[in-house]
């Protein structure tokens, strides 16, 4: 056997038509569930839980638990900028994917589910807000740091009324 990165692994986890379709779901930047993921694999909900446990302990996708649901997104720029790779020469062989999600764009950009905001401003904001070190994603949970516990109270929140009702709702 040869030294080296093994391509082959990789090469067959997004190889896989299911994988692969879940991959390219998750190159539009938004993080979704495994049912979402599911759906665009055109697999049953079931079945999408291997598929999603093969690409996390690949380190190829990550996930982020928000309440009750797993978001699950690419792990990193590399593994974007290779899926991007993979697509450019793809995109000479066959019809390109249908993007997941909403149609209207307003939609897109900002909507709530359930009592969270989603779309690509709630994970702009997600992102915005893990950078800034006001939040940390540990363990699949999101929590506010101690910069973020300061932040929101200069603000005016109520950081004791929101942790209470955060403990509650889990």
């Amino acid at each position: 056997m040869k030294h080296g990165p093994d391509i082959a692994r990789i090469g067959a986890l997004v190889g896989d038509p299911a994988r692969a379709n879940m991959l390219s779901a998750l190159m539009g930047g938004q993080a979704l569930t495994a049912g979402e993921l599911a759906s665009e694999a055109g697999i049953a909900a079931s079945t999408s839980s291997g598929h999603l446990a093969q690409l996390l302990d690949a380190g190829l996708v990550a996930v982020v638990r928000q309440g009750r649901h797993r978001y699950y997104r690419l792990s990193g720029a590399p593994v974007a900028e290779a899926l991007e790779a993979l697509m450019d020469v793809a995109h000479a062989l066959g019809p390109r994917r249908t993007r997941p999600g909403p149609r209207d764009p307003e939609l897109r950009a900002a909507r709530v589910c359930y009592d969270h905001l989603a779309g690509e401003r709630g994970v702009a904001l997600l992102a915005r807000l893990t950078d800034q070190r006001l939040i940390a994603l540990a363990g699949g949970a999101i929590g506010m740091t101690a910069l973020g516990e300061q932040r929101l109270a200069a603000f005016g929140i109520d950081v004791v009324a929101l942790k209470a009702a955060n403990a509650i709702n889990r």
